[in-house]
């Protein structure tokens, strides 16, 4: 049991607690639990309750709870709250936005239990008759469940990855006469997907070997069904689809399998006569054609196939070509570690640079940094920089992009930071022209080096606020401002579907884990596939020499 799956149970024991109006008290503890254990590296389901004990904001209960789940799977407590709420309204409390007071109010006011009921009294106009509910909030939360339905039965791709690796490593441990690769979405790396798909040498259930080779008998494993060559189940609750296949047919049926259907028509109308079946590797498939092998995350559509048959692919970026940390949180603002903890890790993990860049004063809410605070951690810099050199700290702060598209701080402050990070974080209902107009004022002001996260999406959570992406990519060449991508699993903004038109338009793209601890510097890696999704190179990415360009405006 992973730590945010652990502090995920915390969160929604509040939400319950909050929804049936229980202890205050209760409520903002177990709801700073979450804030706490979601961003801590250690690993909680591994530690004694002793040691749980000696955490910063957990106590003898919530360390109790916390062994509770990594012994039982399961918490009590949580499960007496869960029983006296009905599923829908259980289903509400994970809506962003959506909280538990409001939910209250339309369980109350409309006897509505389901998202589908809500959604139905919404159309009737019948949410404008509670308390607190206007024509505008609810147009905003009827496009919040929208959303919601729309992304049912989705996964965040780290999910699934986490998931796979463990699974294939247990097939493989099992069985290590077979073989059991990635295929399909996950192949791909695609930002979200709806299940994980493999392809494996493992015999079906259904032949004369199954007793031998059954993934049936795997902790975990549930619901399986075998259809022909094709196994479908849940391993820990998630779902998956095995591809059985031998060794001689291996490249043409993973070949098959990972491509997205619009690719695998274009590619197989190139050729008509071409039969592309029992065919042990992928390469020999793409030599037979004399095309360059296209990498998994290119096999969206038809953009690479031409570039393919030319031999013109670039040459994807590399998580190992990231030579600097870029946007990253310490205790300044709401890191778990300090600036010290984040730059020896960032050091220790091979990287030549780290830019601190904590939240600027607007973010109370992340306890943003004063003036005063802003100049202590330069202090504190200057001295970590003598020390650890020829690692180097850079000053960055990430500048929440105001209403009006200024930047927090004055220019005195932002000119003596190396980097600006401008982000929005607030006010994220604006329409396109508004909100375009927004980060194309921020993109303008002479101190911004970086756009940070242009949308502000959740990946499964929250959309992102509609923004003209050619403009702001436009802007951001004229004025030399990078974007960056975002490599937070649950963000991956900006989406890698806009990067060839900023690289076409000169844009650097700067892959950024928003590390918040050590442990989320290791996001990076989900950035860089992201990218590659886009065709990124080393030398489009901004933080892949030894040392940042500055004063580039």
């Amino acid at each position: 049991m992973t730590n945010p799956v652990i502090a995920k149970h915390f969160q929604e024991l509040a939400r319950l607690m909050e929804l049936h109006g229980d202890n205050p008290f209760k409520i903002r503890s177990y709801t700073n639990a979450y804030n706490k254990l979601r961003k801590d590296d250690r690993p909680l389901a591994e530690m004694t309750e002793p040691d749980l004990q000696k955490l910063e904001g957990v106590g003898k209960a919530i360390a109790g709870k916390i062994h509770e789940l990594a012994t039982t799977g399961e918490m009590a407590t949580l499960e007496k709250w869960r029983e006296q709420t009905p599923p829908g309204i259980r289903e509400m409390l994970t809506i962003r936005g959506f909280g538990p007071k409001k939910v209250k109010a339309v369980w109350d006011g409309l006897g509505t239990t389901t998202v589908g009921q809500l959604l139905y009294a919404i159309n009737e106009n019948r949410l404008v008759e509670l308390k607190g509910f206007g024509a505008k909030t609810q147009h905003t939360l009827k496009q919040k469940l929208e959303f919601h339905q729309r992304s049912r039965g989705q996964f965040l791709f780290r999910e699934l990855d986490l998931v796979a690796d463990a699974f294939t490593q247990e097939l493989s441990r099992r069985f290590p006469e077979t073989r059991t690769e990635r295929t399909g979405a996950l192949r791909r790396c695609c930002p979200t997907l709806s299940r994980m798909a493999l392809i494996t040498t493992l015999a079906p259930a259904s032949s004369p070997t199954s007793e031998r080779s059954s993934a049936a008998k795997i902790p975990g494993v549930e619901n399986l069904l075998t259809e022909g060559n094709k196994t479908i189940g849940t391993v820990d609750g998630y779902p998956f689809v095995l591809h059985h296949v031998t060794e001689s047919n291996f490249g043409s049926k993973q070949f098959k399998h990972t491509g997205s259907a619009d690719f695998l028509k274009a590619f197989i109308a190139l050729f008509p006569d071409q039969d592309f079946t029992d065919i042990a590797t992928e390469a020999e498939i793409f030599a037979r054609v004399a095309f360059q092998y296209i990498e998994p995350e290119l096999r969206e559509d038809d953009t690479y196939l031409e570039v393919a048959r030319n031999g013109e692919l670039p040459k994807l970026i590399e998580a190992a070509d990231i030579r600097g940390v870029v946007h990253s949180h310490s205790t300044y603002s709401d890191g778990i570690h300090t600036l010290r903890e984040m730059a020896t890790a960032a050091r220790d993990k091979g990287y030549a640079y780290l830019v601190i860049s904590d939240h600027s004063q607007a973010a109370f809410y992340a306890n943003g940094l004063k003036v005063d605070r802003v100049r202590d951690q330069w202090a504190e810099i200057d001295v970590l920089n003598a020390e650890l050199a020829p690692f180097h700290i850079y000053k960055s702060i990430e500048s929440d992009i105001l209403t009006d598209g200024s930047l927090d701080y004055s220019d005195d402050i932002l000119a003596g930071f190396d980097v600006v990070i401008a982000s929005v974080h607030s006010n994220l209902n604006m329409d396109e022209e508004k909100a375009t107009e927004r980060l194309l004022t921020a993109i303008r002001n002479p101190y911004t080096t970086i756009l940070g996260h242009p949308t502000g999406r959740l990946l499964l959570s929250r959309a992102g606020y509609p923004i003209d992406h050619k403009r702001v990519i436009d802007a951001c060449a004229e004025h030399d401002v990078v974007i960056e991508l975002n490599a937070n699993p649950y963000r991956l903004d900006v989406d890698w579907t806009w990067i060839p038109y900023a690289v076409e338009r000169g844009v650097q793209i700067s892959i950024n884990p928003d590390a918040h601890s050590m442990g989320g510097i290791d996001d990076i890696r989900y950035g860089v596939l992201a990218a590659r999704k886009g065709g990124l190179t080393k030398e489009a990415c901004w933080n892949t020499t030894e040392k940042i360009i500055l004063g580039i405006r």
